[in-house]
């Protein structure tokens, strides 16, 4: 088995020295640790980009430990952030108040090495877990695709971190051609292997970056951050032309599957359009079936405006 992968943590510490010493200690420790010197800083950097581990000292000038937990929590953040407390308070009063204001898990000042790695290494447990946990709720259990849960939401922050900073974004839909007969003709067992085959082929056909969440049925979305409608024209073109070269394996025999494909980008929208999900799928969708409608097994762009509404 492989090592885990390294969790990033921010260490939010005001006494340089310590934090130098903390840090250290953590990135020997496997750790991708980052650094904050206040309770301020802190908040600013995990709003803008979540870590899987807070360790942060209670005592600090502006914004305290237990201030700070409090506000992380009030964020709603959409990953869990596991809190570890160092503090120097040791009345059972003073560890009911930071445990209230958020935090897992306490350590008394100065930490001992090897309580603190073991504290830890029980908060990373905690994080993989709610991951695993979060990870089943959007993932579709035949194909292990995203789900359509997923898709719904996480586009719609695609769409507003697209539009923030200017940036393109597309989608292609993607429907299975007579998918029914493969059903009819072969059994749904061979149905579901068709699916997972296709969303296998998507996978390896598309960028780290790019993700595919199934919509329904035999309909996929593809998801594809900082590309343009010529480029997502490309990629839905390679998928389709891997699909149709090579027949599909399944256990009642090779099987030859086709898929049609449709295009949609946030600079085919018009000015009266607002960049939505619901608006973004519709042009997709639309798109779609126009292929369907010239013949299957093509990929078809939606228009581009003559204006975008960014």
């Amino acid at each position: 088995m492989s090592d885990p992968k390294p969790l990033r943590l921010l260490l939010v510490e005001d006494e340089p020295i310590q934090r130098r010493v903390l840090q250290r200690q953590l990135r020997n420790a496997g750790y991708l640790v980052e650094t904050a010197q206040n309770g301020d800083e802190a908040l600013a950097k995990i709003l803008a980009d979540p870590c899987s581990i807070l360790l942060t000292d209670w005592d600090m000038p502006g914004m305290d430990g237990a201030t700070l937990c409090r506000r992380v929590r009030e964020a709603n953040l959409s990953g869990y952030l596991y809190i570890l407390l160092l503090t120097g308070h040791d009345s059972a009063a003073d560890i009911v108040v930071g445990l209230e204001a958020g935090a897992d898990d306490y350590i008394r000042k100065p930490a001992n090495e090897a309580e603190l790695l073991a504290r830890l290494k029980a908060g990373r447990r905690i994080v993989e877990l709610t991951r695993q946990v979060q990870l089943l709720s959007v993932t579709d259990s035949l194909v292990g695709t995203y789900n359509r849960r997923y898709l719904t939401d996480q586009l719609g922050l695609e769409i507003e971190r697209a539009r923030r900073y200017g940036r393109p974004l597309a989608v292609l839909i993607a429907d299975l051609d007579h998918f029914k007969r493969i059903n009819d003709e072969h059994g749904h067992l061979t149905g579901d292997e068709v699916l997972q085959g296709f969303a296998e082929r998507v996978r390896t056909s598309i960028r780290q970056n790019d993700w595919i969440a199934r919509y329904g049925g035999e309909e996929f979305v593809v998801v594809l951050p900082d590309t343009n409608l010529a480029a997502a024209v490309a990629t839905a073109e390679k998928i389709r032309l891997r699909c149709a070269s090579a027949q599909m394996a399944t256990t009642t025999g090779a099987l030859v599957v086709t898929a049609s494909f449709g295009v949609a980008a946030l600079e085919c929208l018009s000015v009266t359009e607002t960049a939505t999900v619901a608006t973004l799928l519709h042009r997709a969708d639309v798109a779609l079936y126009r292929s369907k409608n010239a013949g299957r097994n093509r990929v078809t762009a939606v228009e581009v405006a003559s204006a975008v509404d960014l």
